[in-house]
């Protein structure tokens, strides 16, 4: 059977589409995983990485390698590069799969004469862009990792198209690209209540998506409408702003988050599914998440700012509304012309684009590939 490697600083377990990939390989492949921990359910062998803490000694001492272009330095240096090093050198892999850029150099260090596939997540030369001590600090650190290592791996993959054609322009690379799509959850529409309209947004409480918008939109609208809060407590300060700004409004609730393999049947029994991101840098602007296609797995209509990537597929398969700007009123006048009618055809349509939308089709594409390789 052949030996494949997945390698992600991320925390394995609640990322979606490193456990994609490890549900697409665990039957057919020998798998071994190596991220944070605590270990994924699934048949595979598990590395766990301790997630790195640094004092503010060392986060100066980076600080200075980064300002002073010292790269090779700084990567080779950090925790996780070490330590996934120790715990894997010496042993051979038919297939290396590195997620995100920041697992490339390790990964083709380790790997031999195997090839490497590498999946990027995100544009990462431009993630954080909004932010200047990223820009200063990690900005030309992602451009030289980019440019260095990506043309060394046998297969790139991305998110999306406007990502994809990113790469094409600055590191003369093809990217395929799959999408952040779940299986076919195979649920059927939940009926519509006449005079109710129940909005969701699930994910996770980040200061930067600038959720406080969608709160900012139920100013806007009328009784029929209500908002859950379905979100992973990832920055407790943010959680805390969120219900200050929406104390005073019966109609948001926040609720507990499932486990990510329950979030389609749980938010099912809801009509909207909304998103509101600002594209305060690149990879907002062109964000094509996970929870877009989780919305449409659930069967639900969608509501969304003029976000280039998501909108082509709201618009391509009739699943919602649009605003015409990323201001709170404008996709509240786009969700009051919403009818009961509209929703049910809504969620209808994403009943019919939901097999067409889901891993099976990306996964596909993605298994040719390692099929390929190995």
């Amino acid at each position: 059977m052949k030996r494949i490697f997945i390698l992600s600083f991320s925390l394995i377990r609640s990322d979606p589409r490193v456990m994609r990939q490890v549900r697409l390989l665990e039957r057919n492949y020998r798998v071994t995983v190596c991220g944070f921990g605590p270990r994924p359910d699934a048949d595979i062998e598990f590395i766990e990485l301790e997630s790195p803490r640094a004092s503010l000694l060392q986060k100066a001492t980076w600080a200075i390698k980064l300002l002073s272009r010292l790269f090779d330095s700084y990567y080779w240096n950090l925790p996780q590069v070490r330590n996934g090093f120790k715990a894997i050198r010496g042993r051979n892999f038919d297939l290396l799969i590195a997620n995100d850029i920041a697992a490339l150099p390790l990964a083709l260090q380790l790997a031999g004469k195997a090839p490497v596939l590498v999946d990027a997540h995100e544009y990462s030369p431009r993630e954080f862009e909004d932010k200047w001590l990223w820009r200063v600090l990690f900005g030309p650190y992602h451009h030289e990792l980019c440019r260095r290592y990506l043309p060394r791996a046998a297969v790139m993959i991305t998110v999306c198209q406007g990502i994809a054609d990113e790469y094409a322009r600055h590191y003369s690379v093809n990217p395929l690209v799959v999408h952040n799509a779940p299986v076919d959850q195979r649920l059927l529409p939940s009926p519509t209540i006449p005079g109710q309209i129940r909005l969701i947004h699930h994910g996770a409480a980040i200061p930067s998506r600038h959720l406080e918008a969608m709160i900012d939109v139920m100013k806007h609208l009328d009784k029929r409408f209500t908002l859950d809060f379905m979100l992973v407590e990832t920055d407790a300060a943010c959680m805390r702003d969120l219900r200050c700004r929406a104390a005073g409004d019966d109609r948001i609730r926040f609720i507990p988050a499932v486990p990510m393999a329950d979030i389609c049947r749980t938010i099912n029994k809801y009509d909207v599914g909304i998103f509101l991101l600002p594209p305060v840098n690149f990879n907002y602007e062109h964000a094509l998440p996970n929870k877009l296609f989780e919305f449409i797995q659930a069967r639900l209509a969608v509501a969304i700012g003029p976000s280039p990537e998501m909108a082509r597929i709201v618009q391509d398969y009739s699943l919602g509304v649009v605003a015409d700007s990323f201001e709170p009123s404008a996709l509240a006048e786009s969700l009051e012309k919403l009818t009961d009618d509209s929703i049910a055809a809504c969620k209808r349509a994403a009943g019919r684009a939901a097999k067409e939308l889901s891993f099976e089709v990306g996964g596909r594409s993605l298994l040719h590939e390692i099929e390929r390789l190995v």
